[in-house]
């Protein structure tokens, strides 16, 4: 029995010593990884737009947490949620870039506000996060940016999204050659289809129709879970992937690469 508590030990504890900031920390798969990441032994920040929500996240969450009110939609925010940053904390190993604008619209229902409001989120805010970031990375940071598999594919209303996720994406390779002499690591997490609370405003009857209809898009015929996704994103944020880099992760049973 104490053999089995000590490898227990051992596996869940490759983020030990660690500090990491998921955007987007309060729903979803940046719930789930930092609860992931809490478990492998790092301090972990958080943030969202809602108080009541952030607060419901840190309830929910066991560990070292640093609940922040941030809107990654305010771009110049990043230098604020940065700020902060460096005020609490003497390294950061880790950033997750999470957080995101899921508005799915046909062509004629786009306006150029709500256009320019995605991009801030997506790909705007994420890049000058990183920037402002900068003097706190530690030599051998790990960033994962959160992406789509609407950035591989098309579907309905996706036009938009998807090409701001392939902006995101896209970083992952540009970043890591930029910053690569400051021992900083960037590459791209990609979900397919997953079951997290993005659909609830549709109400429980057309989201588990959509979610149907997805699930038989998907060549392994299941949607994924958060649970699935945070595992990866221990995986990029770890050491064990110091020899991945520039490159994207696909966790999406298939359907960015298979058509079916």
């Amino acid at each position: 029995m104490a053999a089995d508590r000590d490898l227990r030990s051992a596996v869940r504890g490759r983020l030990a010593g660690k500090h990491a900031l998921i955007t987007g920390g309060t729903s979803g798969i940046g719930l789930a990884t930092a609860r992931e990441f809490l478990a492998e032994g790092a301090t972990v920040a958080i943030t969202g737009r809602s108080p009541d929500k952030l607060a419901e996240a840190a309830r929910q969450l066991e560990g070292p947490l640093l609940p922040i009110l941030s809107d990654a939609g305010d771009v110049p925010g990043q230098a604020a949620l940065a700020a902060r940053l460096r005020a609490e904390w003497p390294k950061l190993d880790i950033l997750m870039s999470n957080a995101a604008d899921v508005t799915h619209l046909p062509i004629e229902e786009w306006t150029e506000e709500a256009f320019d409001r995605l991009l801030a989120t997506n790909l705007k805010s994420p890049f000058f996060l990183i920037k402002h970031l900068l003097p706190l990375f530690s030599r051998r940071a790990s960033v994962v940016l959160v992406g789509s598999v609407s950035a591989f594919v098309g579907h309905e209303g996706a036009t938009v999204y998807g090409a701001a996720k392939a902006g995101l994406l896209s970083y992952a390779r540009g970043l890591t050659y930029e910053l690569t002499d400051r021992g900083i690591r960037v590459n791209g997490l990609s979900p397919g289809p997953t079951v997290t609370n993005a659909l609830s405003a549709l109400g429980a009857e057309r989201q588990a129709a959509v979610y149907e209809e997805l699930r038989r898009t998907v060549p392994l015929h299941r949607l994924g879970s958060a649970t699935e996704l945070a595992k990866a994103a221990v995986y990029l944020a770890s050491d064990e992937s110091a020899y991945t880099a520039g490159t994207v992760l696909r966790v999406d049973g298939g359907i960015g690469e298979l058509a079916y």
